[in-house]
């Protein structure tokens, strides 16, 4: 899979761009703020629905432009078949294939997949359990397309329940005080949570059972990219795991991983038993929105123990399996370098130069081309005020 053209029509710094590309390694070079992310970043935003470097969609159209849209040419098979997002702020985003419509724009999701690699990725090690929740989401959905689906509808569920939850406790809290407060609207949220606490538990467990099925099958790959990448590292540092910390106790499966009717049995258990300390704080306090992905080296945990160069040989590593399970499935994803080489030094940019040369496509961003070892020689392009130019 690849992409053998990219159109842009008011994303970000691009009033207008056309640009052909070729499988293999492609190289965008230019001084920072010139647009070399930009371009790497609608096709992965093309790919995922989703932005690397911000979480609301409004920054991606161009300043003074109502939308922007992105539309590539894919090449799946010897077949090529035509790809659009319309990004529309504050309505709803619209897709195309061929230039047909689909009914949602998440039924785009699938058709093109990447794996993209940025200075953002050491977040993945030391940043917020956020950062890994996401990791995770983007990667199932990646190799799923469906789980969008269970992952939009456990995020609705959330919103209403936490609405709920502050209602009625609010209520709970003035009725407690002595005080006024709006009783009817408290016990109608009251008597409605039971409702919401069975929608959460069934999307709630859908999610979690994904997770933990593909923190199972990304251990191994994580392991071995590890070791690739941090091939000197000292002793009992050079093992890389993984391990799924939920917000609750799992219950133990007799056989690899609870089922998803096991699972969502004791998530509705925990919220039951948690339901006073929520109506206190106002917020779901159980649930795949409270996980966390922990990653080790050795016996001690990455976050806070590992060096710096061992941080991003970690998160090189989740990206690198990530990877390789997607291949796994069949495909090739579309590899983005996003000014990657810059934060590294010479050894890793060498070892993840390697790594990667043989996949079918790599886009590579760089300021300077001496960033980019000689093993990802490929089409050169030169970036700058918005234009692109090939030049070798």
């Amino acid at each position: 899979m690849h992409v053998s053209h990219l159109s842009l029509y008011d994303f970000r710094s691009y009033e207008r761009l056309d640009v052909s590309v070729d499988a293999g390694v492609s190289v965008f070079v230019g001084p920072n703020g010139q647009g070399k992310t930009n371009l790497v970043e609608a096709v992965d935003y093309l790919a995922t629905l989703a932005s690397h470097r911000v979480s609301t969609d409004a920054p991606l159209v161009r300043v003074g432009a109502a939308r922007s849209v992105v539309r590539a040419a894919v090449v799946k098979d010897g077949r090529t078949a035509t790809l659009e997002i319309e990004i529309n702020p504050g309505a709803s985003n619209r897709a195309r294939v061929n230039r047909s419509p689909l009914p949602r724009a998440r039924e785009l999701l699938g058709l093109l997949r990447s794996v993209l690699f940025s200075p953002e990725d050491l977040a993945l090690v030391k940043g917020d359990p956020a950062e890994r929740r996401r990791f995770l989401d983007m990667l199932l959905v990646a190799r799923n397309p469906r789980l969008a689906g269970v992952r939009s509808d456990y995020d609705r569920v959330l919103r209403q329940r936490n609405t709920l939850l502050k209602t009625a406790g609010a209520a709970r809290r003035g009725r407690r005080g002595g005080g006024e407060s709006d009783a009817g609207n408290g016990s109608s949220a009251l008597g409605t949570l039971d409702t919401w606490d069975e929608h959460l538990a069934a999307s709630g467990s859908a999610l979690l059972h994904a997770r933990l099925q593909l923190v199972a099958l990304l251990q191994p790959h994580v392991r071995t990219a590890y070791e690739k990448v941090a091939a000197q590292a000292p002793a009992g540092r050079t093992s890389a795991g993984l391990t799924y910390k939920a917000s609750f106790d799992l219950p133990d499966p007799i056989d690899g991983i609870p089922d998803r009717d096991v699972l969502a049995a004791a998530l509705l258990a925990e919220v039951a038993a948690r339901r006073t300390d929520e109506l206190d704080r106002g917020v779901s306090l159980v649930g795949p929105h409270r996980d966390d992905l922990v990653l080790t080296l050795g016996e001690m945990p990455a976050r806070g123990y590992a060096s710096h160069g061992e941080s991003w040989s970690f998160a090189l590593a989740l990206r690198l399996a990530s990877y390789d399970l997607l291949r796994c499935d069949g495909d090739d994803p579309v590899l983005v370098l996003d000014d990657v080489f810059a934060e590294l030094d010479i050894e890793r940019r060498n070892r993840l130069a390697e790594l990667v040369a043989d996949a079918e496509q790599v886009l590579v961003t760089a300021a300077v081309p001496q960033d980019v070892p000689d093993t990802l020689d490929g089409a050169r392009y030169d970036v700058m005020e918005g234009e692109v130019t090939r030049v070798r």
